[in-house]
Formats: structure tokens, sequence, C-alpha cells
């Protein structure tokens, strides 16, 4: 996709692009009424005060917080069309600031930690409302819940392409039955408007004892809002903020619906108004609807659920192109731009929202675990988002105001849920500090590695590989032999290359080229630089490849030889006698180099504990060929010894040799 398509795709507002929105973005944030009034009240009577108080805070919180942080500002700050804390900390890296890889890994963790959340909460808390008018044992709800992940997880193989036309209309009538629920209610008494006024929330906040801690509660109506912006490139900048307006009224709308059949209810514990699973989303509906409505609400988690597992897949492709993230496989399931499934994350999610559920039980008690991981990343986009407002030179008492607002909002919104750590919020910084470790090591392992490979001058070699390309002594090794680079610069190239072309087995070929690959900026391009070296003998081909695109290198440089012939810059044709004669295609061979750690090596304890978790996960991950999309028949795997820190030269004595005197 070019970026003028991006362009369009921002600037285009359209009926069907409304609709898509509503069944792409808001699965996540749309499902928050599902628990967040039910957690506000706990097992505390219902009073007026904290229901006031609580809507207040609601109302407030997705007006800073989501409306003007991400809907406003937030979603201004696209790579390309492109939105997320990866595609954010590609944009501020040009501010060379080394720092701030800190940020965008604690919360592309962090997002992913809440992917594994948010999956059971919603669904757990839809399908609980089953209790109102047909009682089920806790084990019973779980095997459902369960039941409804693995059908979700076994479909993603498929592309959300399939899913996605029922999505949009699901997700209509979902925010439209929230709006019209609230409206019953709400008409019933409309002094639930007054919480509108800020100092509900103040006095909640202040001056009730438990108020602070109520924070914890109310940020759930919030999580969905990082999501937003992971999404924005499916959907465009226009048609989000147009169908944020509706969307926000409609849960805000079903907010003081739920706060006005509360207050009507003052005095009494959720418990005595429905037993255990006492839910007001559900208590306020008429209970011959109770049915229809818990079906609704589980299509719409379900789907809330969907846009959070393709957003993990975005995720660990991103991280995997800025070298965050091991090689794995990624299935292209659809023709459609940016739709993508990988089999490794999908399972990996799957046994992790069913560890949840068996752990938690129930969504009360998940509650504890959602929101801390959530809040991490939306701290760490406000850094980012710091840096992206001074390289566009915005003023700097904009900046620090807008920034000091959010941070205090964020850092309250922390402070508020850290009590909940021991009733499950450790749970959720387990999974973010285990991915944080394994991004951190392999973006250190490969620094590491990448500062002690030794780069050579190709002018020096250039000499003797022509030599070897006619030299008949040697067999022929291939007709075109490529081996892939990591050198920037074109007159550079690693020395293990020309180690393993004239030394390891001297490999003579009629055509040598260096093939680099370039992971740009920005999401979607796809362009190439030819470098001849010497004509008909050495050929460099760099590659420029958007952080979305796949590396299908096989079939990008079999365009680049087609394009080559064509234009006469290169002959292809076998330069054996026989095989020349009747323009027979040389064979191509890739060699690519695998790399172990040396026992000649001298290194630190760190540097230890990181090669070896990097070997280990190496093993892991996706071969070299298989990343590069190359046919594993024509590549020859060369092991090359990492030595770090090599060791001094050891000063040996030679002994006289005693000959024997016969």
């Amino acid at each position: 996709m070019s970026s003028q398509s991006h362009q369009n795709l921002h600037s285009k507002l359209s009926a069907a692009g409304l609709l898509i929105t509503l069944g792409i973005i808001y699965g996540d944030i749309g499902t928050s009424p599902l628990y967040v009034m039910k957690s506000i009240i706990g097992g505390y009577a219902i009073s007026r005060d904290i229901v006031l108080g609580g809507i207040s805070c609601v109302f407030w919180t997705l007006t800073l917080q989501t409306t003007l942080k991400y809907v406003v500002i937030t979603l201004s700050a696209d790579n390309h069309g492109e939105g997320g804390i990866f595609a954010l900390y590609a944009l501020v890296k040009r501010t060379k600031v080394q720092w701030l890889i800190v940020p965008a890994v604690i919360g592309g963790s962090a997002l992913l930690a809440d992917g594994i959340i948010t999956p059971p909460i919603s669904i757990s808390a839809a399908v609980e409302g089953v209790n109102n008018f047909y009682p089920m044992t806790t084990r019973n709800i779980q095997i459902i819940v369960i039941c409804i992940l693995f059908v979700l997880f076994s479909i993603q193989q498929f592309g959300s392409k399939l899913v996605g036309k029922f999505f949009a209309p699901i997700m209509l009538v979902w925010f439209s039955m929230l709006g019209i629920l609230g409206i019953i209610q709400i008409s019933n008494d409309f002094s639930v408007f007054n919480a509108i006024n800020p100092y509900y929330a103040y006095e909640l906040l202040m001056i009730h004892p438990e108020g602070f801690f109520v924070l914890g509660a109310v940020f759930l109506c919030t999580t969905g809002a990082e999501a937003l912006y992971s999404d924005m490139g499916h959907c465009g900048r226009k048609n989000i903020r147009i169908s944020w307006i509706f969307v926000k009224i409609m849960l805000l709308l079903n907010y003081f619906g739920q706060g006005a059949y509360l207050i009507s209810q003052e005095g009494k514990t959720l418990l005595e108004l429905g037993g255990e699973n006492g839910n007001p989303f559900y208590l306020m509906m008429e209970t011959w609807f109770q049915p229809i409505g818990v079906v609704i609400a589980t299509l719409a988690a379900i789907i809330a659920s969907q846009a959070l597992i393709s957003g993990s897949f975005t995720l660990i492709n991103e991280a995997m192109r800025l070298n965050f993230w091991p090689k794995v496989k990624i299935n292209f399931p659809t023709d459609l731009k940016g739709q993508l499934y990988i089999p490794s994350t999908n399972w990996l999610l799957f046994f992790g929202c069913v560890g949840i559920v068996l752990y938690f039980k129930e969504s009360s008690e998940m509650e504890h675990a959602y929101g801390l991981a959530i809040v991490l990343c939306m701290i760490m986009t406000t850094i980012l988002l710091n840096y992206y407002l001074i390289m566009k030179r915005v003023k700097w008492y904009f900046i620090g105001s807008l920034i000091s607002i959010y941070l205090v909002i964020e850092l309250s919104f922390l402070a508020a849920i850290l009590p909940k750590f021991i009733h499950g919020g450790f749970v959720t910084l387990i999974i973010a500090v285990v991915l944080i470790a394994i991004m951190a090591t392999w973006y250190m392992a490969k620094k590491i590695s990448h500062s002690y490979t030794k780069i050579v001058k190709i002018e020096t070699y250039k000499k003797v590989l022509a030599e070897l390309s006619v030299d008949l002594s040697i067999p022929k090794y291939a007709t075109h032999l490529i081996y892939m680079t990591n050198s920037n610069r074109v007159d550079e190239i690693e020395e293990k290359v020309m180690y393993s072309i004239l030394q390891k087995r001297p490999k003579r070929a009629d055509i040598y080229w260096f093939i680099h690959v370039n992971i740009l900026n920005e999401p979607y391009k796809k362009e190439y630089k030819v470098s001849e070296i010497i004509k008909d003998d050495i050929y460099r081909i760099d590659f420029y490849l958007g952080f979305r695109e796949p590396t299908k290198i096989n079939l990008m440089f079999k365009e680049v030889i087609k394009d080559m012939v064509k234009n006469g810059e290169v002959d292809i044709t076998s330069r054996y006698e026989s095989l020349n004669k009747n323009n027979i295609i040389g064979d191509f061979k890739f060699v690519l180099s695998e790399k172990f750690l040396s026992n000649d090596g001298d290194l630190t304890f760190f540097e230890k504990i990181v090669l070896n978790t990097y070997f280990m996960m190496k093993k892991l991950s996706l071969s070299e060929e298989k990343g590069f999309g190359l046919d594993s028949s024509s590549v020859k795997v060369e092991q090359f010894p990492l030595v770090l820190h090599p060791p001094e030269i050891i000063n040996m004595k030679r002994l006289e040799t005693t000959r024997n005197s016969h």
C-alpha cells in the first residue's frame, strides 16, 4: 500500500468505513459497561454519593483520557497511517534518544499481557449473565468460556476478513442496545446527569474513605483506548474520530442508565439484588430481555477479544522487524493489507487465556489482574508521545502542561490499582516481565553480536574474486552464489562472508550476489537498489522494506533478476558451454551463516547470560532460510563461531626436540 493510498484511507470518510470501524476498533472499550459499575460498587451497600461520584469519574476519564489523549492527540501521531506503541517508537527513534527503547519494550509487553486478560474477562462477564435467569455453577461457566475461546482462536487461521463481515452489524446492535437500555433507566431519574459536574468525582476521591481506590475500577472504562490506537491502520483516523462520537454517547447513556438504576436501589447490595453474580448491567434489563442481552453481550465480548488477538499479531510482527522478538512463522490468510496470522502467538495467547480463566474462576476476580498492564502501557505511550510532540516542535509550555496532566492522571490510576497487586495484579505483571525479558534479551544479543561482527572493504577482495570466478582448477560451486549481508554500506561486507568464499572451501561462482535488507521506519514500502561492483561478477542488492512488509527474499530476488535481464544489465544463462548453447538458466545458491557461541571468547557474566538465552531462543525460533522466505533446496547453512573479546596472545615456550641418536 503506497503512502498515497494511506493518505486516502486517513482522509476518506464513508458510511462503510464508519461501520467497519465499529466492528474492528471498539470491541474492547465497548464491552467495559459489562463490569465497570459492578466493580465500582463492589460488595458495599449502594449509596447515591458513590454512584454519582463513580459515574462522574467515568465521564471525565472517557473525556480526558480516551477522547482528548487518544482520539484527538495520539491518533495524530501516525506512522504513514499506522498506529500503536511500536509505530510511535519507530517515529520517535529519529530523535536519536537511545533510552526510548525502554518505554517501547515495556509498553509493547504490557499490551500483549492485556491481550491475554481481555478475552477471559469480557467473555466471562458476558456469560455470567446467564445466572440471572438460569443459575449455573462456576465450573460450568468456565467450561463454556473455554469452549468459546477455543473456537475463537481456532478460526484465526482463516483471517478476520471472514468474521469481519458479521462484526460491524453486531457491534451496531450492541451499541444501540447500550444506549436504549440507558435511556429507559434515565427516564425514571434525570438527576443522574448531575454526575457531569466534576465536583462529584472530586468529592468521591478526596472525601470518601474508600474513594481513591474506586479509581482502580473506574480505569477499566478506558482500557480499550490503547487498542483503539493500535488498530488505526485498519480504518483510518477520520472514521475513528467520527464513529467515536456515537460510541461515546452510547457508552455514557449506559453508564448513566446503570447509575439511575442503582440509585433506585439505594441501601441494598449487589448480592441482595442479583445473588453472587449481581451485575447492574443485567439487573437493569427487563426479565424477558435478559437471555437476548446475554447473547448480544457474549457476541460483543468475542469481537472485543478478536480485536486484541489481531492486534497482538500486528504487535509481534512489528517487534520482529524492530529486532525485539525471535523470528516466528507468519501466515497471510487473506489478500487484505495488514492481515496476518502467527500460529505460535495465537496458541500462546489461547493457553494464557485458559490459564487466566482457570486461575481466577470469575470475572470479578479477573478485574484485579486487569488494568495494571494497560496503565503501564498508557504511561509508556505518554512518554513516547512527549518526544513526538518535541519532534513536531510543539511549544514547550503546551507539551509540559499536557504531559504533566496525563502523567498525574495515569500515575493516580496506577497508585489506585497497586493495592490489587496481591489479589491478582501480580499475574499480569509476571506475564509482562516475561515478555519484557524476551524482547530485551533478543535486542541486546543482536546488538552485542552486531558490535563484534568484523566488516571489511570489498575493494581489497575485488581482484581475488574476479580471478576465482574464472579459475578452472577449482570446481564450480554454483552459477550464482548469494550471501545475505548486514553491512549497511555498499563498499563493505562482513569478514566471515569473504572467509566463506575464499577459505572455508573456495567457492567458485560465475556471479556473486550480496543482498542487504533495510527495515524502514514506515510500515508499507517495497523498493530496491542494485549496485554493480564488478560487471558480470559481483552485484549488491539493497531492499528497502516497510516494517509491516513480509520478507520474501526468494520471490523479490527473482523479480529483481527478471528486471535486470530485461534491461540487459546481467546475463544469467549458465556459463557451461553445453547449457549456454541451449539458453539454460544457471543455478542459484544461497549461503547463510549461523553463529554459535565460541568457547574461545572471554565473556562478561552479563554477556554470557544474554547470549546463552539468545541462542536457546534461537533454537526455538524460525530458521534463517524460512525467515527470509528462501527455498531450502537451494540453501547452504554454514556455522560460524561468535568470538567476543578474543583472548590475548598466549605466550608459549617451545622446548627443544630431542633427537634419537640412532
